[in-house]
């Protein structure tokens, strides 16, 4: 049995790493220091989860989804700042954070269920939410969240 578990533990984890690796790919080819976050959502290989990449810098995140379903999510965030970030998510109960900073270049993933309402995305690190590193995002009933109607990301206006 434990054999099971610990193979069972790898492979989520070895999934875990798959995303940031991913996400940490395909922002290598945005040269222009925006927001590079413009495909839609992609599945990330466990049936039902969409994966959403937030681009953090001085002071915006950039979210590569605007339109979000009720469902599993796993948020890429990525570090393209030049200083120390993170990322938590609030809403209809749910407050989840990284469990780490993100050094600049750094991504990390955060898995999260979103319920049909409001959240609030932000930097929580010292006082970057108040700069303007935040995003609300509103989500549509349904389920996955890959594309479609059904919510709204307003993004924050940084500088």
């Amino acid at each position: 049995m434990a054999g099971r578990l610990k193979s069972n533990w790898s492979g989520a984890a070895a999934g875990a790493c798959a995303v940031a690796l991913a996400a940490a790919l395909s922002a290598c080819g945005n040269s222009g220091g925006g927001a590079g976050a413009t495909s839609s959502p992609a599945q990330n290989g466990k049936a039902g989860s969409t994966s959403v990449t937030v681009q953090l810098t001085e002071y915006h995140l950039a979210l590569s989804s605007k339109t979000f379903k009720a469902g599993d999510y796993t948020f890429v965030a990525k570090n393209a700042g030049h200083i120390v970030h993170s990322l938590e998510i609030e809403g209809q109960g749910t407050e989840m954070r990284l469990p780490h900073d993100l050094q600049p270049g750094q991504s990390a993933p955060l898995k999260v269920m979103l319920k049909k309402g409001s959240y609030e995305l932000y930097c929580p690190v010292d006082g970057h939410k108040d700069m303007g590193m935040k995003a609300e995002i509103t989500v549509g009933g349904g389920s996955g969240g890959s594309s479609g109607g059904g919510g709204s990301s307003t993004p924050s206006s940084g500088y």
